[in-house]
Parts: C-alpha cells; sequence; structure tokens
C-alpha cells in the first residue's frame, strides 16, 4: 500500500506555507492512521510522525470528540465513523473531476471511459462517460464488483504486494462471471505479473462474454484508481490495442496531476 511521505513537524503555531500547524498535524495523524491500516497506538504515531506523546494526545482527544477517530477498548485509536460521509462525498467528487478526462478518451478511442476506486475489497465505479456507437458498454456508477473479473481490478492490485493480494482473495473469493474469467491466486498473480510487464491491463471476457477492457492505474492518486475503456471485442482488437494503450497511459498521467494539485486546477 501507498505511504505518507515525510512531514514537516516545527514548532511554530502556523506553518511556513501559511497554513495553520495544529490542523496540518491532524490530519497528518489521520493520514499515518490509515497508512497503518486504521488502527494505532499512540507510541506509533510518535515514532512515525516525531511528534512528543503530548501533543499527540492533545490532538486525539480533539478527534475523538469531533468523531473523526475512537478509542477502542484496548487504548488503541481507531479512524471514526464520520470520516465515512467525507470519503463518499471525495468519492463523488473524484468522478466529477475525472469526467474530462474519460470524455478525452471517447474521443480518441471511441469506446466507453470508466474510473474506479479499490473500496475496501471490492472495485467501486465513480464515473463513466459511454461511447457514441450504438452497440456500446454501460457500467453504473456506484456499481461494486470482485477485482478478479476485471480490467480495473487487475490495473489496481498489480502495485499490492503478493501477499496482500493473496489474502483479499481469501476474503473475496474468485467466483466465475464468464468461463473466461481467473478463478485461481496463482493464475491471478501471474496475470498481475503481466499487467506490470506490459504496463496495462486486460479483461477479455472474463466480466462479460464479448467485452473486453482496457485499463491503468492512475499514478500518485490519494487513493487507488484506475481508468479503463470498454467495448466489443470485434473493436477492441489486439490491433486496437495498440493505439489505445498510450491514450490510456497519457490521460491517466494527466489526470494524477491534477489530483495531485491541492488547488484541483489544471492546464490540461
Amino acid at each position: 500500500m501507498p505511504t505518507s511521505s515525510a512531514r514537516p513537524t516545527g514548532s511554530a503555531r502556523s506553518s511556513a506555507n501559511g497554513g495553520v500547524q495544529s490542523l496540518e498535524r491532524a490530519f497528518d495523524l489521520l493520514e499515518r492512521m490509515a497508512d497503518a491500516g486504521g488502527e494505532v497506538g499512540l507510541s506509533e504515531l510518535s515514532a512515525t510522525s516525531g511528534l512528543p506523546l503530548p501533543t499527540i494526545h492533545r490532538l486525539m482527544r480533539t478527534l475523538v470528540a469531533c468523531g473523526y477517530v475512537r478509542q477502542q477498548p484496548n487504548r488503541r485509536y481507531a479512524l471514526g465513523p464520520r470520516l465515512i460521509r467525507l470519503g463518499e462525498s471525495a468519492s463523488r467528487l473524484l468522478g466529477t473531476w475525472a469526467r474530462p478526462y474519460l470524455a478525452r478518451l471517447v474521443e480518441e478511442t471511441g469506446e466507453t471511459a470508466n474510473m474506479a476506486l479499490l473500496d475496501g475489497d471490492e472495485i467501486v465505479y465513480v464515473a463513466q462517460v459511454p461511447s457514441k456507437h450504438s452497440m456500446r458498454m454501460f457500467t453504473e456508477v456506484g456499481r461494486r464488483v470482485l477485482p478478479h473479473s476485471t480490467g480495473v481490478g487487475k490495473a489496481l492490485l498489480a502495485g499490492f504486494p503478493p501477499e496482500e493480494v493473496r489474502a483479499l482473495l481469501a476474503r473475496t473469493g474468485m467466483p466465475a462471471a464468464t468461463d473466461k474469467t481467473i478463478t485461481t491466486p496463482e493464475g491471478f498473480l501471474a496475470a498481475l505479473q503481466e499487467v506490470r510487464r506490459q504496463g496495462y491491463a486486460i479483461d477479455d471476457n472474463e466480466q462479460e462474454i464479448g467485452v473486453r477492457c482496457l485499463a491503468v492505474s492512475v499514478p500518485g492518486s490519494p487513493t487507488a484508481a484506475a481508468i479503463s475503456i470498454s467495448g466489443p471485442a470485434g473493436r477492441v482488437t489486439e490491433a486496437a490495442t495498440e493505439r489505445i494503450v498510450p491514450v490510456l497511459q497519457q490521460v491517466a498521467a494527466e489526470l494524477s496531476e491534477t489530483l495531485a494539485n491541492p488547488g484541483g486546477s489544471t492546464t490540461h
């Protein structure tokens, strides 16, 4: 899993960039909690953040009072339920920001373009722009699927350590959506190795017979995200793949820049 980058821990009340230091520290702690799997102890936070225990304790008390963190019976701290609403709203906005890029994919490839996130153990589609062809693919925004049978799932999980992928597959199972679906962990890990080698993922009739999907991850996304195109297998051929993949990769790189920009604006 991606981890948070190193962050300053100076003692001035306001940071050099004009931010309020206590806010920056509080969000830094939330991100570190997420990196650690959602539950940590104060000593762990102190070791990773470099902040003194009294400062962390004061900040955590405030986060608990606001509902963004909860203290467990074992005295450790866990991310709180109030963050769920923020995350859901942010996911919807993420789809909104992605739509111009997906529209460009449709213009340049002719096929339906999608954006999906990894939410827990499932893939959730957060945005789509449909193809202009009369025969086109449609995936409802908000639909959830298991990662092993999708191109976006492969693109996302290719960046995970094999042991984490195996654990996820053990939790979800690997039911066959079609007779082409990969249904063994070994087969899926081999497919992820191929994704890493070639730089993109393919769903070749694995989620739905007659449909092919090409997908790439969005590098540096604040949450694991991927974009894809999907269309009839008769149109998304090997020759079309050679033309489409560079477009997918370029659009993913540009979308990454937008998501990494604190102001949310872009020059593209």
